[in-house]
């Protein structure tokens, strides 16, 4: 089940590299895969996030995806996904000049999964 978010793009940082047009899209996208696959978020450091998702082939691959293309254009963004044990999980961490962004993509993986 996807839930209707509004799409907020004040806390996306000015050198994001990603065009105006794309930025809600590649929000959309991972709104998507939270309301899907988070099963948990955890903030084990201020400039850490932890978000486990439902195993599956199919949020290993979106998760994936999603992250190599914000990667490309948030370089700051570090991205660790990990499949283990039948377990899933995506860990984000940034410098802390941007733990706003990490912030705001806490409460949205939150707010998109019902937490």
């Amino acid at each position: 089940m996807t839930q209707d978010i509004a799409v907020d793009l004040g806390w996306v940082p000015s050198s994001c590299a990603l065009t105006i047009a794309g930025r809600p899209l590649r929000v959309a996208e991972f709104d998507a895969l939270f309301a899907d696959a988070v099963r948990g978020v955890a903030r084990p450091e201020h400039t850490r996030l932890r978000l486990d998702l439902a195993f599956s082939p199919d949020n290993a691959a979106r998760a994936a995806e999603l992250t190599a293309g914000e990667n490309g254009c948030c370089s700051f963004f570090a991205f660790t996904l990990t499949v283990t044990g039948g377990g899933l999980t995506l860990e984000v961490t940034v410098p802390p000049e941007h733990v706003d962004v990490l912030d705001a993509l806490q409460s949205r993986a939150s707010t998109a999964a019902a937490l």
